[in-house]
């Protein structure tokens, strides 16, 4: 039996990353229209290639085909009225109900998706592809595949875990230690 690969892959950057906002439907930063199919050789044979119905998820995947199916599962995390709200801002006016946020999965004091509900609705999706073979490239979100990681990480992790030769991972510490997974164009083109 042939096993399933799935490689999620973050978006390219937008203007709400680079200011630290909350995403809204914004498109790529980059000029994504001439690097069109740009990336379709990156791997060896052409992927099923999916992505989340928001701009720049769509507008990422096709720098690496044309051939896309658009998967509501990999649609980013509903933050309600926190769309487009930067950061530093809620810090200042809602500082209490962010931590509690980034606290309690269970919360969505945006009145939007918690992170359990995203987290639920990504390993729904992941279950549906356990029967399905070959190589699947998922074009989505950080949380999306921050959701993913918690899936395939829980319980007994350690023996989940494949790291290959020459391979690396980030971890950061700024009050909490985090994983940091580096994208292949560090000055942010894609």
């Amino acid at each position: 039996m042939q096993a399933t690969r799935l490689t999620l892959m973050c978006h390219a950057r937008t203007v709400a990353q680079k200011l630290a906002r909350f995403p809204t439907d914004e498109p790529l930063e980059m000029d994504w229209q001439s690097a069109k199919g740009s990336r379709c050789n990156q791997f060896k044979r052409a992927p099923r290639l999916l992505c989340g119905p928001e701009l720049r998820t769509r507008q990422t995947a096709e720098l690496f085909g044309s051939d896309v199916e658009v998967v509501a599962a990999l649609s980013d995390c509903d933050f309600g009225r926190w769309k487009g709200a930067r950061i530093d801002d809620l810090q200042k006016s809602e500082g209490e109900t962010l931590q509690v946020w980034l606290d309690d999965p269970g919360s969505a004091p945006h009145g939007g998706e918690s992170v359990a509900q995203l987290v639920e609705r990504v390993a729904a999706w992941l279950a549906t592809l356990t029967a399905t073979p070959g190589h699947i490239v998922a074009i989505t979100h950080p949380f999306v595949i921050r959701a993913a990681l918690t899936q395939v990480l829980q319980g007994a992790a350690f023996n989940l875990i494949d790291v290959e030769p020459l391979s690396a991972i980030e971890l950061r510490f700024n009050g909490r230690w985090r994983l940091r997974l580096p994208g292949t164009d560090p000055e942010g083109a894609l």
